[in-house]
């Protein structure tokens, strides 16, 4: 295990968010079509809201005294949307940035995948790998991505997987053509079984199989569940019962930005009244076990 990752003090951290998208480039290329991004954000809610940059980000974290975990997906297979630089400018910008963490992406289908997970590691120094099943349209358990999860597994860095219900495509003609049964987490059940030594994290609560999820995570010791996406308030109640009770120390803070902000869900999360201990675990600890950073649990 590691003391620390890029420019990041953790013991000046309060939180980690462990979910959170850059959409935009250096040059103001979108990492997704604009029809796609509009439906995301009116699904959240979010107006006029600006899009999320690496240096918005960044301003948020030091703004709210926490660290973040920052991505893209790429999905140009599936989507039909050239990739933009993001993965690249999160990794080279983040490399000696005080707040941020980088996580790279892999478009699955691509031939030269695996050999891009060695890049953006040793080239670019990124700390995990995401995912989304939906987007770039696979079964994460086909074997035929097996060696992608083997050399992440070989890089020891978390792999971080989109599951349940998305945002993106919402209320669109056929989703967008997003198909959620790619981001059932039963799938990804079978990876983490094949890959033990592999940190496997479901993102989100995944509606509609949460109790799927809470089984995998409490079954699987390399198993996590990230909770961004929804506010804590409309967690449904038996992952509330499982966040206090076995998947205490399963599971991440994380808010999904640009989609949801840190206060509205920090303020959401507290009026659940759950103990002391646990947000201690959620809004931190679990975090820095995934990352492999050693010497700042609180």
């Amino acid at each position: 295990m590691e003391k620390y990752i890029c420019g990041v003090d953790f013991d000046k951290v309060d939180v980690i968010d462990f979910h959170t998208h850059v959409e935009v480039d250096c040059d103001g290329h979108r990492a997704y079509d604009d029809e796609l991004v509009d439906a995301t954000r009116a699904y959240f809610k979010m107006g006029d809201a600006a899009s999320a940059t690496v240096d918005d980000l960044a301003e948020i974290c030091r703004r709210n005294n926490a660290a973040a975990v920052g991505f893209t997906i790429d999905a140009e297979t599936a989507m039909g949307h050239r990739s933009n630089s993001v993965a690249d400018l999160i990794a080279g910008t983040v490399r000696n940035n005080d707040v941020l963490i980088p996580f790279g992406t892999v478009d699955p289908w691509k031939s030269d995948a695996v050999a891009r997970v060695g890049e953006l590691v040793d080239r670019y120094g990124v700390r995990g790998f995401k995912f989304h099943p939906s987007m770039q349209a696979f079964e994460p358990n086909d074997r035929r991505f097996y060696p992608i999860y083997q050399a992440i597994s070989d890089a020891g860095v978390p792999a971080l997987f989109h599951t349940g219900q998305t945002g993106m495509g919402s209320g669109l003609p056929g989703g967008h053509g997003i198909k959620l049964r790619y981001s059932d987490p039963v799938l990804l059940d079978d990876v983490a079984a094949d890959f033990p030594d592999l940190t496997v994290v479901m993102a989100h609560p995944a509606v509609p199989w949460v109790d799927a999820q809470i089984a995998i995570a409490a079954h699987k010791a390399n198993v996590y569940l990230d909770l961004s996406g929804y506010s804590p308030k409309y967690f449904p109640p038996q992952l509330v019962a499982a966040i206090g009770r076995q998947l205490r120390t399963k599971v991440l803070f994380g808010t999904d930005h640009p989609y949801i902000g840190i206060e509205r869900w920090r303020r959401d999360f507290e009026a659940l009244e759950l103990d002391a201990e646990i947000a201690r675990l959620v809004y931190r600890d679990n975090a820095l076990r995934v990352l492999g950073v050693r010497g700042h649990h609180r």
